[in-house]
């Protein structure tokens, strides 16, 4: 009967451990600097479309085509980390950032 407990508590430990291992892992994946810098740009982007819609420079449809261009990169961004552990390449960041110069150019300048 004690053999049966500790053999449960160990199992249980060592689960946990690994459930807290796996939480550490996605919070250093999430805030990888390439990752971050791409998904700065894209809120940046997005801020600004929103207020080109405010100030009447963007029409709706312009900033929701703008939107959806954005949403494609930022779908690509996850799943690049996805298939190389929770982190972008530089090439794949490289690529990134060409998608978002080309749909920054789509944006009105101030």
């Amino acid at each position: 009967m004690k053999l049966a407990k500790v053999v449960s508590l160990t199992a249980a430990a060592l689960l946990l451990g690994g459930i807290f291992t796996a939480a550490q892992a996605d919070t250093w994946q999430q805030n990888h600097p390439r990752r971050a810098e791409v998904n700065a740009r894209l809120a940046n982007q997005n801020r600004r479309i929103n207020a080109d819609v405010r100030n009447g420079t963007l029409t709706h449809s312009q900033a929701h085509a703008l939107h959806r261009d954005d949403h494609a990169i930022r779908q690509e961004e996850r799943d690049m980390a996805r298939q190389n552990g929770g982190h972008i390449t530089k090439t794949e960041q490289r690529a990134l950032n060409q998608q978002e110069n080309a749909n920054s150019r789509d944006i009105p300048p101030k």
